[in-house]
């Protein structure tokens, strides 16, 4: 039967680096014999413009069809000014919600040909891997009332809802531990928990867990700590659960780590592991349309799409090989550029990786 994969390109740069991972996907479909069938939809300002919808009701119908998804990124400064529910954004989160994608994988792998491209020296990030567990449909970013109103005074006031039950700290936490035990048995849960009662419980329930994985060595952490840990002494990380904003937040720290952005995957996950993969990245409108932006992310998310939701673990280890292969070879897009390597734009790396499977 055919492994249906619905392409969302989005907005900016999602089109071009999509495309290169499309090229891969095809070139192990074919070395694989993998029986993908691939379909196309909008979403984001694509979806606006196209459809009038930064989640069309047709891309979610074909989501729910599919066994999984791999988009680019969404927004941009073209969408700034149209209503708030018609946000690129809310469109991500819209079919983040609908197909209940509640565990995001966000691994912050160091390639050794890279060392030098990080903000930090070669010494502290050297062999760096780490991976994020992030809860990515809770929290404040979907809790309820929130909104801006008008006090008695006359003054605007914004608010959010922060909250967590209990059901959706232990889906995640066990996401979480069972990472934990097939890597290197260390977990650290952040959290907020002495001034945030939302993370009073969540410290509560992951511990409460921790029974279940004696193995597994549990630490906490206040999510201020962790961010200046991360980059004072990155590599005593090795699995982070934590929340859908402090997730935010600390995995786009540790992607810097790496040398860039444009070289970190991610996958999100609902119950039956099926999933959207995305790069970490946004959708860079400054350098849209130039055919410079690296599609690296992008390329190792299908290797994260081919591993958990595809069952191709074989074709996923093949592509994460390519672009070490690639980076072996020396070529690099301007993100990560490194004296005495050769400068490549977008398709040029994406056919590289193919050619070197």
């Amino acid at each position: 039967m055919a492994k249906k994969v619905l392409i969302l390109p989005g907005d900016n740069i999602g089109p071009e680096i999509v495309a290169e991972a499309v090229k891969v996907l095809q070139r192990v479909d074919q070395k694989y014999k993998l029986d993908i069938e691939l379909d196309y939809a909008h979403l984001g300002g694509a979806g606006l413009d196209a459809e009038g919808s930064p989640c069309p009701a047709q891309t979610l119908a074909k989501a729910r069809q599919s066994d999984a998804i791999l988009l680019g990124a969404v927004g941009g400064p073209q969408w700034d000014d149209v209503e708030r529910h018609l946000r690129p954004e809310k469109g991500l989160l819209t079919i983040r919600s609908e197909l209940d994608l509640f565990g995001n994988l966000r691994p912050a792998i160091m390639y050794p040909q890279l060392a030098h491209a990080s903000s930090l020296k070669p010494e502290f990030v050297s062999g760096l891997d780490i991976l994020i567990v992030r809860e990515l449909v809770g929290g404040i970013y979907f809790g309820e009332p929130r909104g801006i109103r008008t006090l008695e005074d006359g003054q605007r006031e914004g608010y959010n809802t922060y909250k967590y039950n209990e059901s959706e700290i232990r889906r995640i936490g066990k996401m979480a531990f069972e990472a934990a035990m097939v890597r290197n048995k260390r977990l650290c849960s952040v959290d907020k928990s002495n001034v945030l009662e939302a993370t009073v419980l969540w410290r509560e329930v992951i511990s409460d867990m921790a029974a279940d994985y004696p193995e597994v060595e549990l630490r906490h952490m206040y999510v201020d700590n962790a961010a200046m840990q991360l980059v004072m002494n990155p590599k005593q990380f090795d699995v982070v659960v934590t929340g859908n904003m402090f997730g935010d937040i600390l995995s786009d720290t540790a992607a810097m780590l790496t040398g860039s952005i444009g070289m970190l995957p991610s996958a999100s996950l609902d119950k039956n592991s099926g999933g959207m993969y995305e790069p970490c990245h946004g959708s860079a409108p400054d350098i849209a349309g130039q055919s410079i932006a690296n599609p690296l992310a992008t390329i190792l998310s299908v290797a994260m799409m081919l591993r958990y939701s595809l069952n191709a673990p074989e074709a996923a280890n093949a592509i994460e090989q390519a672009v070490s292969v690639v980076l072996d070879n020396g070529l690099r897009t301007a993100d990560i550029q490194t004296e005495g390597c050769k400068l490549v734009g977008t398709v040029e790396m994406g056919d590289a990786v193919v050619a070197a499977l």
